[in-house]
């Protein structure tokens, strides 16, 4: 249960650290393709091709995908690597939170992002979408922000809470986070 099948279907699954090397068993990491050929290129654009093949395996390809192996070599997503907020040189993923803030009754929908922080970089920051009839305040906040400290990491909990009408989504429901992110994020030039 809760994971997205077994490795062999559509290829041979490595899961590999920032720099390539493979990791065992339980340990979550980028989500590599291994194929006897490459599988896909992207039209007219060789750069984006090369960042998704592995730098030592030409025939390894990625889609961003984070997630680990278990014993019996079943795959299990945690996250996507563009989704990740690095605070202090250290790598979160936001799927953790999220996971833990949908559990809480006065929730009705969440997203975790990371917005700048001139010290650290990157900090976790919760946009909640309220269950009807739930008044947003910053007693309610506080409440949320001990609610996830007490069940993950205090590192990868989110350090603020923002409330939202509603959260950007796609017609078929998938959360448009890069919407929801340049609501914080100046833009460039």
């Amino acid at each position: 249960p809760g994971s997205v099948g077994r490795d062999g279907v559509m290829g041979i699954v490595h899961i590999c650290d920032d720099e390539g090397n493979e990791l065992p068993a339980g340990a979550i990491g980028t989500v590599w393709w291994e194929r006897d050929e490459h599988p896909f290129r992207y039209h007219n654009d060789p750069e984006k091709t090369a960042a998704a093949t592995h730098p030592d395996h030409p025939t390894w390809t990625t889609s961003g995908d984070i997630g680990y192996l278990d014993d019996d070599r079943f795959l299990y997503l945690t996250d996507r690597a563009a989704f990740m907020i690095i605070s202090g040189g250290v790598n979160i993923y936001p799927q953790e939170s999220e996971n833990v803030l949908t559990l809480h009754p006065k929730v009705y929908d969440v997203a975790v992002i990371g917005v700048p922080n001139t010290e650290m970089g990157e900090e976790v920051k919760a946009v909640v979408q309220l269950a009807d009839g739930v008044t947003p305040s910053p007693e309610l906040e506080q409440e949320l922000l001990e609610y996830v400290r007490d069940r993950v990491s205090h590192f990868k909990a989110p350090r603020s809470v923002d409330f939202s009408d509603d959260l950007p989504r796609t017609p078929t429901g998938k959360l448009v986070k890069h919407k929801l992110r340049a609501r914080y994020v100046p833009a460039a030039g």
